[in-house]
C-alpha cells in the first residue's frame, strides 16, 4: 500500500473569518446578479411585448434596479 504524501490524521486548519467572507459575497452576488437577470427581463417586457419601445425599455431596467436597490 502507498504511503499518502500528507497527514490524513491532523486536521487542517480553517481560515473561518476568511470562508464567512467569501461566503457573503458569493450571497451578495448571487442577489444582485438575480436583480439584474429580472430588471432586464422586466425592459424587454416592456420595450417589446407593451409597446414601450427603447427608451422605455431603459427607464424601466433603470427604475426596477432603483427600486430593488432602495428595498433589497
Amino acid at each position: 500500500m502507498a504511503d499518502p504524501t500528507y497527514e490524513t490524521s491532523v486536521r487542517a486548519q480553517m481560515d473561518y473569518p476568511e470562508h464567512e467572507k467569501t461566503y457573503s459575497m458569493f450571497l451578495v452576488a448571487t442577489k444582485w446578479g438575480t436583480i439584474a437577470v429580472i430588471a432586464i427581463l422586466l425592459g424587454m417586457m416592456v420595450g417589446l411585448m407593451a409597446g414601450g419601445g427603447f427608451i422605455g425599455g431603459f427607464a424601466t431596467f433603470f427604475v426596477a434596479l432603483a427600486a430593488a436597490y432602495f428595498l433589497a
